[in-house]
């Protein structure tokens, strides 16, 4: 009898412990008290037609033509500076709508072919994840460490909680400028578009606020993606507001927390690029999806609509 006392002790204390790993606490959570299902409809990616190669000049000069050698030399240089800048990839960039497009049989008014990619850079890096979205999408081969340097951290304070009886206050940083947090395990850490304007505007792209459906929709017509803040899955959230040690505050949500990229839309719903893909809150989560404009605007609002549309690189 003592044996089995002591083999319930230590499952129970080996339970215990596994409750500590918040992938484990999800799963339970998810099993005990399941989460009504995501208001999304997954799309399979759009096949991306390749970029046609550039138009060979119309007349030659009066100086004397390049070789053969010499245009390859020129063709295979790479730039001599360290900030990127766009370079052709498979992704055409995008272009003005003048009218709905068909794409996999749905139609929308305006729809633009983004990039994608398996997975977050860290846990909680979404804004720069969506940011990747917008860049490569625009032949911008960025890295997580060059976007963290141009929008760069506020590490005063390691955002916390505290309940009171206003709701829930966020202790962070000035998100107003920098990014918060550790990305790699709070769930609080984020950001916001008027910070990540300065990422846009170091790659040479003018971002500029978006807060309505009105700005969405021309945005996206003129071939303009849009940066945005929402909630995961666009699901219900726990409003909470962030206080930065100055005591600025923002309209935010407590956990869940999310950026994703708008694409495309039509007058029903709208098209969403999420690289945040398949995890234990959504196993089945997709990497692009649809979204009623009723479950966007609500959780767009959540975030106090905050939105960016970036415009392609002139000239592109």
């Amino acid at each position: 009898m003592r044996r089995l006392v002591l083999t319930g002790l230590i499952v129970l204390a080996a339970l215990a412990v596994a409750l500590l790993v918040p992938e484990v606490r999800s799963e339970v959570r998810a099993l005990i008290r399941p989460e009504p299902p995501a208001p999304i409809t997954p799309l399979a990616l759009a096949t991306v037609p390749p970029r046609p190669p550039p138009r060979a000049p119309a007349t030659p000069t009066a100086t004397t033509p390049p070789t053969a050698r010499a245009t390859a030399a020129a063709a295979t240089s790479s730039p001599a500076t360290a900030t990127p800048s766009p370079a052709p990839t498979d992704t055409p960039l995008p272009t003005p709508t003048p009218g709905p497009v068909v794409v996999n049989g749905r139609v929308y008014d305006a729809y633009i072919p983004a990039a994608s990619k398996e997975g977050q850079f860290y846990q909680y890096s979404c804004e720069f994840d969506a940011a990747w979205v917008i860049l490569a999408t625009y032949g911008i081969d960025a890295s997580f460490e060059e976007m963290l340097a141009a929008i760069g951290t506020d590490n005063r304070v390691e955002p916390y909680i505290e309940e009171t009886s206003q709701g829930f206050l966020i202790h962070g940083g000035d998100i107003a400028t920098s990014f918060s947090g550790d990305y790699t395990k709070n769930f609080l850490a984020r950001s916001t578009g008027a910070a990540f304007r300065k990422v846009f505007a170091h790659y040479g792209l003018e971002a500029g606020p978006v807060h309505d459906r009105a700005g969405i929709e021309a945005a996206l017509r003129r071939g303009a993606l849009v940066w945005m803040k929402t909630t995961v899955d666009f699901k219900p959230w726990r409003p909470a507001t962030w206080v930065t040690p100055e005591g600025a505050t923002f309209q935010t949500v407590l956990g869940n927390d999310h950026a994703v990229v708008v694409i495309g839309f039509n007058q029903d719903v709208v098209v969403i690029r999420d690289v945040l893909g398949p995890t234990s809150s959504n196993r089945q989560r997709p990497y692009e999806y649809e979204v009623s404009w009723e479950a966007f605007l609500a959780s767009w609002g959540a975030q106090a609509y905050d939105g960016l549309a970036v415009e392609p690189p002139a000239g592109g």
